[in-house]
């Protein structure tokens, strides 16, 4: 079976599958009079819109705001009813959608058109909005750890021909897993998306060689930028990277101002552990939470990666290189959307070797940041592909990029 390239997976009208998902959630939702009851997190939710005027303001405009252009009914009237759909969803696992569409995030589906609204990216900025949908992330993450999200592990679904074409054609030989049990002996939702590779099967390009930077995720290349700023214009439309935001006005950030930066992206088919892309030493690990549904002023949400680092739920791991002359770097996992459990499984002090695993997403799709020094010259190796959405993906543990002598 041979692997899909990302642009035969990715859905071709973003409007059209979050409209026709939405339908279906619509046609699956019981009755929902005055009396419905809201999970807390969700109620609490509710409770902090309806007691500020500034938030009760933004989420009844954003609706209004909206575009025109949606196929009605397949549409979120209010946010009364966004919080009954998100509510409904917090029991619904990612679907493998129609067998030939990546599957709609069930939060992000709901959001989709009022996120870039002037009134969604000012909802969607403010702290007491994320603090609410991080506990209600946390919610649907301990429902995708139960064994009740596996009902989407079927040959209809995640393990239809199409999905594992996408997840590159070859899942028995690529991944631990048993065809044998249910559900391909995944235990639960996030059991099956934070799966490990088969050992072997993505070797460490040249263990031996500390010039030779390897890939820390199994993700396409997306934009390679040099001469960094700390404090460069923030500009949405821009999409200009900016250190001081990105590394959370960490004190090591002064120390990659005019360095260089390598982006890529995951999609949800993609393997979404993190490997060490060197040998070294962990200086420093932590996550900083950010937002969750802040959609920039574009027409496309997966176009404004690198924006999206500066303000996202991000994992900063710093690295002392064995390689003096790479020395200090940084790999920072930015988790988008519902990608906002940004796991960490390397602690501080300790050592690590190129190709060791180092943290996960989990949840869905989301990129990633190689983050260096001023001074460090990058000969990069991205295997035929240009950086970009229409770039395919670069093996994890392969060569990306090497050093001088």
């Amino acid at each position: 079976m041979a692997a899909l390239t990302l642009e035969e997976c990715l859905p071709s009208n973003n409007d059209l599958w979050v409209q026709q998902w939405i339908g279906e959630i619509l046609k699956s939702m019981p009755p929902q009079g005055d009396n419905y009851r809201l999970h807390p997190a969700v109620q609490s939710f509710k409770e902090a819109i309806e007691s500020s005027a500034e938030l009760t303001t933004h989420f009844t405009q954003m609706f209004a705001e909206q575009p025109t252009n949606y196929i009605a009914p397949n549409f979120v009237k209010d946010y009364h009813h966004m919080l009954q759909l998100i509510d409904h969803v917090l029991t619904k696992a990612p679907e493998y959608y129609n067998n030939n569409q990546m599957p709609a995030f069930p939060i992000y589906a709901i959001l989709f058109r009022t996120m870039g609204t002037v009134s969604g990216r000012a909802a969607f900025l403010n702290a007491t909005v994320n603090h609410h949908i991080k506990n209600i992330l946390n919610v649907w993450l301990k429902y995708l750890q139960s064994p009740e999200s596996c009902y989407v592990l079927t040959t209809n679904g995640w393990f239809s021909t199409r999905a594992m074409e996408c997840m590159g054609g070859n899942f028995e030989r690529d991944f631990i897993c048993d065809p044998r049990k249910p559900h391909y002996g995944f235990t639960s939702w996030d059991d099956f998306f934070t799966r490990q590779l088969q050992p072997n099967i993505r070797p460490v390009a040249y263990p031996d060689d500390n010039k030779v930077i390897v890939n820390p995720c199994e993700a396409a290349p997306f934009r390679i930028e040099s001469n960094v700023t700390k404090h460069d214009k923030f500009c949405i439309k821009g999409m200009a990277y900016n250190l001081k935001f990105m590394l959370a006005n960490d004190q090591l950030a002064d120390r990659f101002v005019g360095g260089t930066i390598y982006q890529s992206y995951l999609n949800t088919c993609n393997y979404h552990r993190w490997h060490s892309p060197v040998d070294g030493k962990i200086v420093k690990a932590y996550v900083q939470d950010g937002t969750y549904y802040f959609f920039p002023e574009t027409d496309d949400y997966t176009a404004s990666q690198d924006y999206l680092t500066n303000v996202q739920t991000r994992a900063l791991i710093f690295i002392e290189a064995a390689n003096p002359y790479i020395d200090l770097m940084c790999f920072m996992a930015v988790g988008m959307a519902e990608v906002s459990s940004c796991e960490i499984t390397i602690a501080e002090g300790k050592k690590v070797q190129k190709g060791q695993q180092t943290g996960m997403f989990h949840y869905g799709g989301s990129t990633f940041c190689l983050i260096f020094r001023p001074g460090v010259e990058l000969e990069f190796d991205l295997h035929d592909e240009t950086p970009g959405l229409t770039a395919n993906n670069i093996l994890i543990n392969t060569r990306i990029a090497t050093v001088p002598e």
